[in-house]
């Protein structure tokens, strides 16, 4: 083929990388344990796979910013979890969140032309910067101090240039909770949207789960999803909620771009939001899960703290590199972990995603105890 002129490369997708710790990992007897991927493996709750099955709402195009129904119960549940009240123009539906996320600053630049700059943790889920990079905008990582975003350490520069400042609380990878008022208050101040990715907050386990939303809706977004609650990442639904300006603009854009969640997705989904109990029996399964873990880690004289939240632990031995760590916990024990270079500024550290059944971390437990 002619040259044409290509001027971007797409990396190669981060889970990519780690076919050589699979390698070694193969050495075990029922091979790899894959914690390196944050995909529930758990059963959903059987009411919703069943009303999925009844198709409902599959003849129609359906809604793309959520049918009432859909939108109804994403509010209820906020208000429920969070204390937050949302009027039916705060929160529309998006594809799961991922795609929301890799596509928010694109949208944004439509509505001030005058600004380049996606703000981001410097350790962080990578597609907060993949977004920035795909718009053809800058990506400026923001140092973070104690798990959290420093904001006094951001150039002012940036600051007159930012579009978005991205929030993960609780973070992946590190699980660290942030100053949700403090970012809120910043963005406000200096004129920033602050979009807060919180798809983990129901597994938080340092207090309550907790949402920018709970510090007013001006200049602030929310971002949440039913993956992880309720082990449904395969539906790929979510949405997004907050300032009524910002929500009103993004709902008409995805809406021309053809962004709609399926009908009897958003029917089963619905349901899901409306159901508490299920995400409480998940929440009690990751918590063992993360206490055996990182018992069984510290064995091995790997530092694997409890996290604040999420299903996530943030681990490192001394000085070692985190790919070195990874290959050496895949030689000993089968797991698969994320080395921190894949999440930014993360050399020294791997991620577990406590993801797997709870007898094949047990097995991979019982190695790293050398038993």
């Amino acid at each position: 083929m002619a040259d044409l002129g290509v001027s971007f490369v797409p990396p190669a997708y981060p889970y990519e990388r780690l076919d050589g710790l699979k390698q070694l990992a193969k050495i075990h007897d029922g091979g790899p344990i894959d914690c390196s991927i944050g995909t529930p493996i758990d059963p959903p709750p059987s009411f919703v796979i069943e009303a999925l099955a009844r198709g409902v709402g599959a003849r129609g195009y359906p809604a793309s910013a959520g049918s009432l129904e859909y939108r109804a119960a994403c509010a209820s549940w906020m208000e429920r979890r969070f204390g937050v009240t949302l009027s039916n123009d705060q929160l529309a539906a998006c594809v799961g969140t991922k795609e929301f996320v890799g596509t928010l600053a694109g949208y944004l630049r439509l509505r001030a032309p005058e600004r380049d700059t996606v703000l981001y943790p410097a350790v962080s889920y990578p597609t907060y910067a993949m977004g920035a990079t795909l718009a053809g905008l800058r990506p400026v990582a923001v140092d973070m101090a104690d798990g959290q975003l420093d904001l006094a350490s951001i150039n002012p520069a940036d600051i007159d240039r930012a579009l978005v400042l991205w929030a993960n609380s609780p973070s992946n990878p590190t699980g660290a909770l942030d100053d949700l008022e403090g970012l809120a208050t910043w963005g406000r101040l200096h004129g920033v949207l602050v979009a807060s990715d919180e798809c983990y907050a129901e597994f938080t386990w340092a207090g309550r789960p907790r949402s920018i939303l709970e510090h007013g809706t001006d200049g602030v977004l929310a971002v949440h999803s039913i993956s992880k609650r309720s082990n449904l990442a395969g539906f790929r639904a979510g949405f997004y909620a907050g300032d009524p300006d910002v929500v009103a603009f993004l709902r008409l854009v995805r809406q021309h771009a053809g962004f709609m969640v399926p009908g009897p997705v958003q029917s089963a989904v619905a349901l899901a939001y409306g159901d508490d109990e299920h995400v409480n029996v998940q929440r009690e399964i990751y918590r063992a899960r993360l206490e055996l873990m990182a018992d069984a880690l510290g064995a091995f004289d790997v530092d694997a703290p409890f996290p604040d939240g999420s299903f996530y632990l943030w681990c490192s031995r001394g000085a070692m590199d985190g790919w070195e760590l990874a290959a050496l916990l895949a030689e000993t024990s089968g797991i698969i972990a994320s080395p921190g270079e894949l999440y930014g500024d993360g050399a020294h550290y791997v991620r577990v995603a406590v993801v797997q059944p709870s007898e094949r971390l047990e097995l991979a437990a019982s190695r790293l105890r050398g038993r």
